[in-house]
């Protein structure tokens, strides 16, 4: 038996409103299926200090890692331009 829930302060009609709620069928995949996993290659490059500082400075502010941005950068690049060939 489900317990019943009482709201204080709940907007008038909210139980009629949950009363009368479908539900939703799932349809999104679960979590270690949202992102693609793509093959990777490391590699060593020389960049230009300001250029450094600049991702530096961005990917402090979002808390990512600067190297992920400039990944992202050259893949979107990649992406433009492979399309247009």
């Amino acid at each position: 038996m489900k317990k019943k829930i009482t709201y204080k302060k709940a907007p008038s009609g909210i139980g009629d409103m949950l009363s009368n709620a479908q539900l939703v069928e799932d349809i999104l995949p679960p979590p270690d299926q949202l992102v693609k996993k793509e093959p990777m290659v490391k590699v060593t490059i020389m960049l230009s200090q300001k250029s450094v500082a600049f991702f530096k400075n961005r990917a402090d502010k979002q808390g990512v890692p600067y190297q992920n941005m400039i990944k992202s950068l050259i893949d979107t690049y990649t992406d433009y331009y492979s399309h247009s060939e």
